[in-house]
C-alpha cells in the first residue's frame, strides 16, 4: 500500500514537473509590459513603440508600452526593479538612466551591479551640434575660436542640469579649454526654440528630433558625436573629423528586465534581438529617425554601461556639477 502511494505521489510530481516546464516553454502566454521612462510622443517613447511591434511580432505576443516617468527614467527603473522577474515587465532603458542619472540624483536607488538582467543594445543615436544660423560660424573649428577670443560669449542649451546633452558641451569645453555659459531649460523643445531664435548659441540634441529642424533649415549642423558619420546626415562631419580629438559618444537603447530573469526568457529576447536587428523594415525605420542597429549581447551591455558610467563620472566632477535630492 505504501509502495503503490509512493508510486501515485512521484507520478503527479513527475506530472507536475512536466506541467511547470511546459508552462515555463510557453512563456509569454499574456502581454508583455515595456516600461518606458519618459514621456509619451518624445524620442524615447517613439523608439519604444516602433520597437514594441517588432518585439510583439517575434514573440507572437502583445508588448504593451507603460509610460513611468520621472527622475530621469529611474521610476521607471524602481518599477521593473520591484517587479516579478517572469519576464512579463521588461524595461526599454535609455542610456542616461543607469550612466548618467546616479551620479547627478542623490536618490537615485539603483545597483547597476545586481538590480537588473541585461538582455541587450538595441540602437545607437547621435547628438548633434546645432548653432543658430545667423552666427558667424559654420564649424565646429570655428566655434571653439569664437569662443576662447569671446570667453562666456557663447552660450548653449540643454534640457536641464545634468542631462546627456550638457555633458556633450561639457565634454567639448574640456577637451577644447573653452568657457561657455550654459543654460538650462525644461526639456529639449524649449532649448531648441531659442537656438533658432538666436538666444543661445547651440546645443547638442538627439538626432532623432536635430534631424527634422535641420532639414527645414531652422539650425546649422556642426558635427555629431558618433564616431562615425550619421547615415541620416552624411554630410555631416564627426567631432574628431572636426578636430576634436577622442570625442566619441553616442546614446543608446536596450533592454533590461528585472534581476533573476530565467535563462531560457533571457536567451529568448535576446534571440528576438537578434532578429529585429536584421530586419531591413527595421533597419530603415531606425535609420530614417536617425538612429543605428547596434545589436549586443547582455555581456556586451552591461560592459557598456560600466565604460560610460565611469566617463560621465569624470565629466561631471570636473564640470563641478553637484548632485541634487
Amino acid at each position: 500500500m505504501l509502495v503503490k502511494k509512493l508510486l501515485v505521489a512521484a507520478t503527479a510530481l513527475t506530472a507536475l514537473s512536466s506541467s511547470m516546464s511546459a508552462f515555463a516553454a510557453e512563456w509569454p502566454d499574456r502581454p508583455v509590459k515595456l516600461l518606458v521612462g519618459y514621456a509619451a510622443g518624445g524620442p524615447v517613447d517613439t523608439a519604444a513603440r516602433s520597437f514594441a511591434k517588432f518585439l510583439s511580432d517575434e514573440l507572437k505576443q502583445s508588448v504593451v508600452i507603460e509610460n513611468k516617468t520621472g527622475a530621469s527614467g529611474m521610476i521607471a527603473a524602481e518599477n521593473v526593479i520591484r517587479s516579478k522577474p517572469d519576464g512579463y515587465t521588461l524595461y526599454f532603458i535609455a542610456s542616461p538612466t543607469p550612466t548618467i542619472t546616479p551620479h547627478i540624483q542623490k536618490s537615485a536607488n539603483i545597483n547597476l551591479d545586481k538590480d537588473f538582467t541585461y538582455i541587450g543594445n538595441i540602437v545607437d543615436y547621435t547628438n548633434v551640434l546645432v548653432a543658430n544660423k545667423d552666427l558667424p560660424i559654420k564649424s565646429v573649428k570655428e566655434l571653439v575660436e569664437y569662443a576662447k577670443a569671446n570667453p562666456n560669449s557663447i552660450s548653449f542649451g540643454s534640457a536641464g542640469i545634468g542631462s546627456s546633452n550638457q555633458l556633450s558641451a561639457e565634454l567639448m569645453k574640456q577637451k577644447t579649454g573653452t568657457e561657455m555659459l550654459h543654460v538650462p531649460y525644461r526639456g529639449n523643445a524649449p532649448a531648441m526654440v531659442d537656438v533658432i531664435s538666436g538666444k543661445i548659441s547651440f546645443m547638442f540634441d538627439i538626432s532623432g528630433t536635430a534631424i527634422s529642424y535641420i532639414n527645414g533649415d531652422k539650425v546649422r549642423p556642426l558635427a555629431v558625436t558618433s564616431a562615425t558619420r550619421n547615415k541620416a546626415l552624411p554630410d555631416v562631419p564627426t567631432m574628431i573629423e572636426a578636430g576634436i580629438e577622442d570625442y566619441a559618444v553616442t546614446g543608446w537603447y536596450a533592454l533590461v528586465g528585472p534581476a533573476g530573469l530565467p535563462e531560457n526568457i533571457t536567451k529568448r529576447l535576446e534571440v528576438a534581438l537578434q532578429n529585429i536587428d536584421q530586419n531591413p523594415e527595421f533597419d530603415k525605420l531606425m535609420e530614417t529617425g536617425g538612429y543605428t542597429r547596434t545589436f549586443s549581447n547582455g555581456t556586451d551591455l552591461k560592459a557598456k554601461v560600466d565604460r560610460e558610467y565611469k566617463l560621465w563620472e569624470a565629466v561631471i566632477e570636473k564640470a563641478g556639477i553637484k548632485p541634487n535630492q
